[in-house]
């Protein structure tokens, strides 16, 4: 290799050039051949993995704790939690409890299957979980609605409910006036939302606790543990469809007032997989088409177009089944390398073309046009694709695999980029008979330009050396935002169905856990982690056990002797028909409206939503069953709970005591942060908190800040190692530490815009963009060597009138193009790439035209004057 970049082998790249095109039709005839079956190959074999943890290495400590974890309690792991939410608590917990029996019939695909609810023993030793205070107040309650659900236990109806308010209007005294006045309302609730077309249902459970229903209370929750199909695209799909098939056969629709949610880590992945196929399907159509547009107005010949957009595709596919080959299975960065390569790729085609072009204007024949064009910009697009690919690899050696995987396809991918435009390329245009035509250099607005930095030189290096001071002051106020969920698609139907109930307590995203080696050190473990103010609470199997069984037995077995004669069998009285019925609900209306006192206001508006309901038989029984339907679940359980018997550890049910002990002995402590750990701040201070007292403590709020930190050191990292190489290699290459220089000066410069251009628009970086300042380091240094290298063969004044800074702009154009779809997707990782990508080379393409031409000039005086004899 000679002391210069740009003799790189100049002989052997023209003799190749004119190798291929002697045997063009040979050239074409493999590269489609192989094209088909790498093709084959790729779809075939290639796979994707939406995990977020496996961008990681699996090295890293909170890593290995995890997956120590997860093999301590696999039936923790990707489970689905089922939500049904209902008009009423008892309607949802009904709903539920239906749902759940007829999944449980598919055993084939939910193995698992634990609605804590409805399960026996919970249903037989509830009361025993309550606080002490609140089992007697509840006691209380219902020793003064005895007579109340007595009647209605015998009178299930329109008719019982009127006995009922009469009572209770008779014999209400000052001190249950409050909690009556609260029942009318809820009466008038349940009939203004049937008046509006709306499902409604009264919640006896909460008239019995004195208690407002929220929209937590309206939520069941079960766990189901789902047999995944990884054959396919959507593992989570046909266990999602057997949910949706028999909620909609059992009724559990919006129409009748429930809603049905499926949560889980598999189901999220799924979605985002979703999201990122059709958004990277969209995006790589509106790549080609810019790339097209562009390709056109920058070559100004279809020959040339059709040529590079063949040229393109073929390398495409050869470089995703290299993918293939070597990684196997794209991940949710990995993902854009295709967008990557047609935005970088072209800029080698382009290159050629025009020097081609060039040669061919100048009178030049093919033969000798392709020559030229090898040796004019071959060496400087060896060297361009070295730096990118640079820039791509100087991931791998770090511990983010994400991008390392995409560093890896995407570097190899600018090899073959190189090898297809210096082989395909040339065999096309022998073959289409590419002529000359067109324009190749600047032309007039080049001059102008040209004439501006000449007169302007010092201005523009001052204006430069202004924004880089003031970029760098920028730099303390970039941040990066470690939270994998501000990366999925909010509009996803599995995001929407989580951020829909994320206020409800017993939804947990962000709590950890932690592996004891036994139950008594899980305690022990369990009582230091919620001395933390910054812990909300640390739950064991021990917490299960409720605490306190003597008294509340005693409480229970109270409230089953005032209870038992409501709970025994009765004879119901015969159902009323609609004249009973119309009668029954006149004589409410009458009730209410008479209700004096501090029954008065809610009396009259349960009797003013009375009046304007119909009388026919389809509205009687809908108010009949909207008030009535959900007593009896609630006597019924109530029988059952007042049963209860001592619990001990033992009798948890295996399901739940499962989840905390392992068969191995050693147990799970469940630590529940105390803030809102969607905050960074708060989440950072419960990470802070909780690793010095237990390191090994795992979880989402311990991955996210544990991998951001890998992710700005793999960041850190990556930029050093990109650096350090670009510019050994230029030293080695260019033989010229001033060159070298020229070309890092407006790289710096773009580097310090774009970080400062996150900062004034508020675009954090995160998992999927960062990426983006070592690949400038790789793309920026080939625009500058595009423009140095050429800068060192012509004459002063010459340079921006050549078709250099033309390729340097429409390869740079073509880039942006295809980058700027990137943000157009629905995954919103995969659009902060596209979009910072988009910033970053234009601020590099502005530099690149701008400054560096200024710094040539002032350094050498390069373009001080006009050529007098234009060279070709």
């Amino acid at each position: 290799m000679s002391g210069n970049a740009e003799t790189i082998a100049p002989r052997a790249l023209a003799a190749w050039v004119d190798w291929v095109r002697r045997l063009a039709w040979l050239v074409l005839a493999l590269a489609l051949l192989s094209s088909a079956g790498l093709l084959t190959y790729t779809a075939r074999t290639i796979g994707m993995n939406a995990e977020t943890n496996d961008m990681l290495s699996e090295k890293l400590d909170y890593r290995r704790h995890d997956a120590e974890m997860d093999r301590a309690f696999p039936k923790n792991i990707r489970n689905f939690a089922l939500v049904v939410e209902g008009p009423s608590p008892e309607a949802a917990e009904e709903g539920a409890d239906r749902l759940v029996a007829r999944v449980a019939e598919h055993r084939e695909r939910f193995p698992l299957v634990f609605f804590a609810q409805t399960h026996p023993f919970f249903r037989q030793n509830g009361l025993l979980f309550l606080d002490l205070d609140e089992l007697v107040v509840l006691s209380d309650r219902l020793a003064e609605a005895q007579p109340m659900l007595a009647i209605l236990n015998e009178d299930g109806s329109l008719r019982g409910m009127a006995r009922v308010l009469e009572l209770a209007i008779e014999q209400s005294e000052a001190d249950v006036a409050a909690a009556l006045a609260r029942v009318l309302d809820r009466l008038a609730d349940t009939v203004e939302a049937l008046a509006e077309g709306r499902p409604a249902q009264l919640s006896w459970r909460s008239i019995m606790t004195d208690e407002e229903v929220t929209d937590s209370d309206r939520r069941a929750f079960a766990l189901l543990k789902p047999v995944l199909d990884y054959d396919s695209l959507e593992p989570a799909a046909p266990a999602i469809a057997i949910i949706e098939q028999e909620a909609e056969a059992l009724g559990l629709t919006q129409e009748n007032g429930y809603r049905v949610r499926v949560l889980g880590s598999q189901v999220l992945l799924q979605d985002e997989l979703r999201s990122v196929r059709e958004g990277m399907g969209l995006v790589g159509v509106l790549s080609l088409v810019t790339v097209l547009v562009l390709l056109t107005l920058g070559l100004g010949s279809w020959r040339l177009v059709l040529a590079t957009l063949v040229t393109l595709l073929v390398g495409l596919i050869w470089t995703a089944a290299f993918a293939a080959a070597a990684i196997g299975s794209l991940n949710l960065i990995s993902v854009a390398f295709a967008v990557l390569f047609i935005g970088l790729s072209v800029d080698f085609g382009i290159h050629f073309n025009l020097r081609y072009r060039e040669a061919r204007n100048g009178g030049e024949d093919h033969g000798a046009a392709l020559q030229r064009a090898a040796r004019g910009v071959g060496g400087a697009l060896t060297l361009s694709a070295v730096t990118a690919a640079i820039g791509f690899l100087s991931f791998l050696p770090t511990a983010y695999k994400g991008v390392s995987e995409l560093g890896l396809i995407s570097g190899a991918g600018m090899f073959i980029a190189l090898f297809a435009n210096l082989t395909l390329l040339p065999a096309l245009l022998t073959l289409l008979r590419a002529g000359p035509g067109g324009t190749a250099g600047g032309g007039t607005l080049a001059a102008r330009f040209e004439g501006f930095v000449e007169r302007r030189a010092r201005l523009v290096l001052g204006l430069a050396l202004g924004l880089a001071l003031a970029a760098a002051a920028a730099l303390p106020f970039a941040w990066f935002d470690d939270d994998p969920f501000n990366l999925r698609d909010p509009d996803s139907p599995s995001m929407q169905d989580l951020l829909a109930v994320l206020e409800d307590p017993r939804v947990q995203p962000y709590d950890a856990e932690l592996l004891a080696d036994s139950l008594e050190q899980a305690g022990e473990a369990a009582a230091r982690l919620e001395a933390l103010p910054e812990v909300e609470e640390a739950l064991t199997l021990l917490d299960f056990v409720p605490g306190e069984q003597d008294e509340k037995l005693e409480v229970i077995d109270e409230m089953s002797l005032f209870l038992g004669p409501l709970l025994l069998p009765v004879e119901p009285l015969p159902v009323p028909d609609e004249a009973g019925r119309a009668a029954a609900l006149a004589e409410i209306e009458r009730l209410a409206a008479t209700a004096e006192g501090t029954l008065a206001e809610p009396g009259a508006r349960l009797a003013a939503a009375l009046a304007g309901l119909p009388r026919d038989t389809a509205s009687l029984e809908r108010v009949e069953r909207a008030w009535i339907a959900g007593l009896p679940g609630v006597l019924e359980r109530m029988a059952q709970s007042v049963g209860a018997e001592p619990v001990a550890l033992e009798d948890l049910p295996a399901p739940m005591a499962e989840r905390y002990l392992a068969p191995d002995g050693r147990a799970r402590v469940e630590i529940i942060p105390s803030e809102d750990l969607r905050d960074a701040a708060a989440r950072q201070r419960f990470v802070d908190a909780v690793l010095p007292l237990a390191p090994a403590t795992v979880g989402t709020p311990i991955s996210i800040t544990a991998g951001g930190r890998a992710v700005k050191q793999a960041f850190g990292e990556a930029g050093a190692y990109a650096l350090a190489a670009i510019v050994v290699l230029l030293l080695v290459l260019l033989r010229s530490w001033r060159d070298c220089l020229l070309i890092l000066a407006p790289l710096l410069l773009a580097t310090l815009l774009t970080v400062a251009a996150t900062v004034v628009l508020g675009t954090p970086f995160n998992f999927a963009n960062v990426i983006v300042l070592p690949l400038l380091f790789g793309l920026g240094v080939a625009f500058g060597i595009q423009f140095v290298l050429r800068a060192r063969r012509e004459q002063a004044g010459r340079l921006l009138r050549t078709s250099t800074p033309r390729a340097i702009a429409f390869s740079a154009l073509t880039t942006i193009g295809s980058f700027c779809s990137l943000s157009l997707s629905s995954h919103p990782g995969t659009a902060s790439m596209g979009f910072l990508l988009t910033v970053a080379i234009g601020l590099t393409l502005l530099c690149t035209l701008l400054v560096l031409p200024a710094l040539l000039h002032v350094v050498d005086g390069r373009a001080a004057t006009p050529s007098k004899a234009p060279r070709r």
